[in-house]
């Protein structure tokens, strides 16, 4: 499989231009989270199907983690990288039925799609796009009792899943101390049962879930940092994304050589910067206040916080980290606090 993608480069780049920003949440839709729940219709996220005798073989060999053994209970995050080890896309995938879901970012979904069917050959497997078809809910705080009206069980780990008339039910990674689900299912029956949330949980923008997923610290591949890092460059190694036992995958050698070889020298972080999120945005360069000549990391993901500031996870030179400071966009740019990731980063070598 790898062959034929090294020799088809720039296939990716037919993305459409980045989704917009959402729009800033109230103060009121953040503090739901914490206070007695929320919930929010995730429209910037798409999903993938995979179906066919040979879809889980065939994504096997394309993506850096093992679906060929995906079970029924549980999802997984995974990456699919350019012949480069560059990541194209990011995905959440997990089994329904015969049927093997990936949930991308919604402004990548079309090429990434694209691309990977262009590899199917003579593979029992068909990729479609299923996001007409389906809803994604994400669901943040005290959510446990009124979901017990939706599912008979919920999932009592992160990235378990339990399934049910109304779709698949997904626990994923806490932020600030809050439990976090994506229910993911047809959209009637999802609409029939979304009025049992009303007096229980606030309805809040997609944005909150955004702002949610960087507290959590897990780095969402959008098309503006399509092809920009290595797994291990936004923490998949960390995070469960990457299988270094798995057989090849496009960027295999490239990914298994970074992590062997103690070349990562670059990792994400959380961190702070004050401002409008009109003015920070995935892609934005970041600059080393003694080195103020060369960019020294890359906004992955960017979201409006609940005081008025942004908060990014950033790709950068971990030497940076070490001393002096980082500013967004030139060396006399705003200042970035870094904040402690919810998880902890191996030492490299």
């Amino acid at each position: 499989m790898n062959a034929p993608l090294a020799s088809a480069p720039g296939t990716a780049a037919a993305a459409p231009a980045a989704l917009p920003p959402l729009p800033r949440p109230s103060r009121e839709e953040f503090d739901a989270v914490g206070a007695h729940g929320a919930y929010m219709l995730l429209t910037q996220f798409g999903v993938i199907d995979a179906t066919g005798d040979d879809a889980a073989s065939f994504l096997h060999g394309q993506l850096t983690n093992d679906t060929q053994h995906l079970d029924a209970a549980n999802a997984r995050l995974a990456g699919y990288c350019s012949a480069k080890g560059r990541l194209l896309a990011s995905f959440l995938n997990w089994r329904s039925g015969e049927t093997i879901r990936l949930l991308v970012s919604k402004d990548i979904q079309a090429a990434v799609q694209k691309r990977l069917s262009m590899f199917v050959l003579r593979a029992k497997a068909k990729l479609s796009d299923a996001s007409g078809e389906l809803a994604v809910v994400g669901l943040a705080g005290d959510v446990r009792k009124v979901l017990s009206g939706v599912f008979d069980a919920l999932p009592d780990g992160v990235h378990v899943k339990v399934d049910g008339p109304a779709g698949s039910l997904i626990r994923v990674p806490d932020a600030l101390g809050k439990l976090r689900y994506l229910w993911v299912g047809p959209k009637a029956e999802v609409e029939a049962r979304l009025p049992l949330f009303d007096g229980k949980l606030t309805r809040a923008s997609a944005a909150v879930w955004d702002w949610l997923d960087i507290r959590a610290g897990e780095p969402r591949i959008t098309q503006p940092v399509v092809e920009q890092f290595v797994p291990q460059m936004v923490n998949f190694d960390v995070l469960g994304g990457v299988n270094f036992r798995k057989g090849c995958y496009p960027g295999q050698e490239v990914v298994a050589r970074s992590q062997y070889r103690g070349t990562i020298k670059r990792r994400t972080s959380l961190a702070n910067v004050a401002g409008e999120l009109a003015t920070v945005a995935p892609g934005m360069e970041l600059f080393h206040s003694a080195d103020p000549g060369q960019p020294c990391g890359m906004v992955v993901n960017a979201a409006s916080a609940p005081d008025g500031s942004v908060d990014v996870l950033v790709e950068v030179k971990l030497a940076a980290l070490e001393s002096g400071s980082v500013h967004l966009g030139a060396a006399d740019g705003p200042a970035l606090t870094f904040l402690a990731l919810p998880y902890t980063l191996p030492t490299e070598v």
